[in-house]
């Protein structure tokens, strides 16, 4: 469950939206599942309209409005053409957050979200606190899906309590992040990999995401992080990975050391952007865990040689990322052999044998077998899906058991073989070869690979993780093999293909999470119909201060 915070000053314009038709239409049946007893009993459960957004909206702000309180917050801004960074104070009495599962986790009732909702604001200490304190006035509104499938709900909070004091908000990112963690855990919902193991893709920011949507386009950083995964699996060593990045048509630039123009340690990327409208730059790691460059390093050769090649065609980046040209071309010029499709496929199935031996625990070394043949996918989407398809889909799950934390990341195992060679394949292969006899067999070394980070998952106990693979098994490897000729059952034999077929049942452990979520339905427990009073806390006899977060006035 992932909680997304933002603080405002304008309850009567939250509460407006939240009912109202929303940004792609897609806001439908809103209601209220939970919230102070007495706005609840007013304006119940039925489909709200923008007269009983305002109406709640009153209600929630009473407090603040009666007694004049003004809750403030410090927010940093930046001059467009100066760069200087100025720090001013804005108003900020309305705290909002969504609460919001994955698409695939399918939806809740609305008894579930009300239960989730009131646990979520007492541990967040915007009710009693036990007795100690008055309640701040709340509600959760529900409106149906998120455009991209999500099951969610809204959280309006006023800050100002019925007592005239302000509640704290500090540090509500992170207490946020650890109350959805045990609420996963209570409500046998799907707990983030991020926080529970380590693992997990960058989050994408909601402004991101509605750029894309309004333009109708992918998310720029997915299709960036695609293109420097797939150069990235594709090249032999650093320089032919700057090359390909130029290829992928994304512009690149360096991070040089301080004080230093011959030691890179970082880079940036960033996609094309439109006439007139600015640059924004990613770094590596802001696309991946695994995408920044120590560790891709990890996995090409360390030496003079390569570190030279590669500082020479950094700093061709550095002089123009607009008009980089390469100091010495390499493969990336050419059009492989297509004879090589063979060997190449060969290896993949050597690399899965290998893993073998790889005991289960050796996490940085499974992490190199996700990373690469999440490589290779995306390499082959980068070339034949012209928006992103089953193929894109599959390299973003598998990538997930890839970005492990940097301290448990090591080099490739010594003697390992590299997919290298078969990501360039599926990168840089003549068109013709679209389609062919030897995809499918490569589509099935690959799948087969999949199957065997799948089953190291299964076998620490990572349920969720091997289910999630196991969905992208049967739900996208099908679309891309229907796409390819059949295999004779002679040829795969000789490949020593492994296909992946449907699980023989599911997982006794998920089964038992999902009956506890079945009947894990609780009904938040009632208070009572009337608005509370609102009196003015009474002044302190003592002289210790009224407790403050440091960010409100």
């Amino acid at each position: 469950m992932m909680p997304n915070i933002s603080r405002g000053d304008r309850m009567g314009g939250l509460m407006v939206y939240l009912v109202g038709q929303g940004r792609s239409n897609e806001h439908e049946e809103q209601h209220l599942v939970a919230g102070d007893s007495a706005i609840v009993t007013m304006h119940g459960y039925g489909v709200l309209d923008r007269d009983s957004a305002l109406a709640i909206a009153k209600d929630l702000d009473e407090p603040r409005v009666r007694l004049g309180v003004d809750v403030t917050r410090q927010e940093r801004i930046a001059d467009p053409e100066t760069g200087e960074v100025t720090s001013i104070t804005v108003p900020a009495d309305v705290w909002h957050c969504s609460l919001s599962l994955r698409a695939e986790e399918g939806q809740l009732s609305d008894e579930r979200w009300g239960a989730i909702a009131q646990q979520f604001v007492d541990r967040m200490g915007f009710t009693t606190e036990g007795g100690s304190r008055a309640p701040c006035r709340w509600v959760a509104v529900r409106h149906g899906l998120s455009t991209s499938g999500n099951d969610h709900i809204h959280v309006a909070v006023s800050l100002v309590r019925e007592d005239g004091t302000k509640a704290n908000t500090h540090n509500d990112y992170q207490r946020a992040q650890n109350i959805c963690r045990d609420l996963e855990k209570e409500h046998g919902l799907e707990q983030l990999e991020s926080r529970e193991r380590g693992i997990g893709e960058r989050g994408v920011k909601p402004a991101e995401r509605a750029r894309a949507t309004r333009a109708g386009a992918e998310v720029g950083v997915h299709r960036l992080e695609r293109t420097v995964r797939a150069a990235a699996t594709s090249s032999l060593d650093e320089a032919e990975f700057v090359r390909r990045l130029r290829r992928g048509g994304v512009l690149i630039r360096p991070r040089f050391a301080a004080g230093r123009d011959d030691v890179v340690a970082g880079y940036s990327v960033a996609l094309r952007p439109e006439p007139d409208k600015q640059v924004v730059w990613y770094g590596g790691g802001r696309l991946a865990r695994d995408l920044t460059l120590p560790r891709m390093r990890e996995g090409w050769p360390d030496s003079v040689h390569s570190a030279q090649g590669a500082v020479d065609e950094w700093k061709a980046t550095a002089k123009n990322p607009w008009q980089y040209r390469p100091v010495t071309p390499g493969r990336e010029e050419s059009t492989p052999d297509p004879q090589l499709w063979k060997h190449y496929t060969a290896e993949i199935a050597e690399l899965r044998a290998q893993m073998r031996d790889v005991p289960i625990d050796d996490r940085a070394s499974w992490a190199h077998l996700a990373r690469d043949t999440a490589g290779a996918f995306a390499a082959w989407s980068q070339r034949v899906e012209v928006t992103p398809g089953p193929l894109a889909q599959t390299a973003r799950d598998l990538s997930r058991t890839a970005q492990i934390r940097a301290h448990q990341s090591k080099p490739r195992p010594a003697g390992h073989v590299s997919v290298a060679g078969a990501t360039m394949m599926l990168l840089q292969a003549d068109d013709q070869g679209k389609g062919s006899m030897v995809e499918a067999l490569m589509l099935r070394q690959l799948a087969a690979t999949v199957k065997a980070v799948m089953e190291m998952h299964e076998a620490v106990g990572d349920t969720q993780r091997a289910a999630h693979l196991d969905r992208t098994l049967r739900e996208q490897y099908t679309t891309v093999r229907d796409r390819l000729p059949a295999i004779p059952k002679t040829d795969a034999a000789a490949q020593g293909a492994v296909m992946p077929g449907p699980a023989e049942g599911i997982d006794p452990e998920l089964a038992r999470v999902v009956e506890v979520a079945r009947r894990g339905q609780v009904i938040p427990g009632a208070g009572s119909p009337l608005p509370n009073p609102i009196e003015q806390q009474r002044p302190r006899t003592t002289a210790t201060p009224i407790e403050r977060d440091g960010h409100e006035r």
